[in-house]
């Protein structure tokens, strides 16, 4: 069954390629959605997908890439919206 979660990552998760390692950590997992960074300096994510997968992507986000430190995630689930593929918002 898909599932929408809103997540807000913070921590050390700017400057540190978590947008396009999460990308490419949402294409291996069959996620759809998008990243991009708050000005508060931390990442927000907007994630759908079967439920397995987007565990799978969640506890993906818990780590982050190798820079990364991840001390917190707020997740929130959501209607879902459809989204045809997963990008980065600037």
């Amino acid at each position: 069954m898909k599932k929408r979660k809103k997540l807000l990552i913070k921590g050390r998760v700017q400057k540190v390629g978590f947008r396009a390692s999460t990308v490419k950590a949402a294409n291996d997992d069959n996620i759809l959605g998008n990243v991009r960074n708050t000005p508060d300096g931390n990442v927000f994510v907007d994630a759908e997908g079967e439920e397995e997968d987007l565990q799978r992507f969640i506890a993906w986000c818990h780590k982050g890439p190798f820079w990364a430190k991840v001390t917190d995630i707020e997740e929130k689930e959501e209607e879902l919206e459809g989204f045809e593929g997963f990008v980065i918002v600037r």
